[in-house]
């Protein structure tokens, strides 16, 4: 059985882990509030723009464009992204496990990765996938220079030949409590299927210049998206994760204070026994 002397060293050692839990939720939860704002914003112009591009790639021919050469998908980049650190749960265990999947489930023979965050780069340096380029520190100071980084070695590598798609896989935000796995095909452009004729379109300029400016900014803007999509995620999974860790460390205090207090009043208790007896050994 551990003394009291132990026992208060636990709860005084739980206490200041507790302390540490606390203040790291604090501030996950005023990084949260600054991610949250940049990827709601960032949302509404993701959307119409790829609704838009993929409308208009369905009324061209896929070869006006390189973005738009569809190939069976053996040679595949994929784009992995975790966080920096750790202490946000499943969310980097999430991802890497959906990768591994995901190579080993779609029959891709050939993939190369681009892992994006310390976490990936650290898993994959250990793995024999090859790595396309290693990206670290990424959040430290998120911008779109660095997701159009990122981008034009895809763009260049899916217009050499190099590869026959661009994958990303990526934690979604959704709310503080959820963020949800998800692989998103980036290359090529998806095309939007019409059933029948629909509406002729008149553009200025053309669809096919309008597609070779905006692609390589579209697939930038959609890189960036997903960035700003993990780095709330992970806000959001460390503020969960830590929350919980400062419940779970109440409760040990809890119950290590009891088994304190029994242990202490067992002594007492004892204590008072040997004073009754002795006095009654005297009388």
């Amino acid at each position: 059985m551990p003394s009291t002397l132990d026992i208060r060293r636990r709860i005084r050692s739980v206490k200041s882990t507790q302390q540490i839990t606390k203040a790291m939720k604090m501030v996950a939860a005023a990084k949260l509030r600054r991610a949250q704002d940049r990827i709601v914003s960032a949302r509404p112009y993701s959307g119409a723009i790829s609704q838009i591009l993929a409308s208009v790639a369905s009324r061209v021919d896929p070869e006006q464009h390189p973005l738009l050469a569809e190939r069976p998908e053996q040679r595949v980049l994929l784009l992995v992204v975790t966080g920096d650190k750790g202490l946000a749960g499943a969310f980097n265990g999430n991802i890497l496990k959906t990768t591994l999947g995901a190579i080993r489930d779609r029959g891709w023979t050939q993939v190369s990765v681009i892992p994006i965050g310390r976490k990936a780069n650290e898993f994959f340096r250990r793995r024999t996938i090859p790595i396309r380029h290693q990206a670290v520190n990424v959040f430290q100071a998120l911008s779109l220079e660095t997701a159009g980084s990122i981008s034009k070695m895809a763009v260049d590598d899916f217009v050499d030949d190099q590869i026959d798609a661009v994958y990303a896989v990526y934690n979604e935000f959704r709310s503080v409590i959820s963020q949800v796995v998800h692989i998103e095909k980036l290359l090529p452009l998806p095309r939007t299927k019409h059933a029948e004729p629909t509406i002729d379109y008149l553009y200025e300029p053309s669809p096919e210049q309008i597609l070779r400016d905006l692609l390589p900014k579209h697939l930038e803007f959609q890189i960036y998206r997903i960035l700003l999509d993990s780095a709330a995620a992970e806000q959001g999974a460390r503020m969960t994760a830590m929350e919980a860790a400062t419940k779970n460390a109440a409760d040990m205090i809890d119950s290590l204070t009891l088994s304190y207090n029994r242990i202490r009043q067992a002594a007492i208790t004892k204590e008072i026994i040997e004073i009754v007896s002795g006095a009654q050994a005297l009388e």
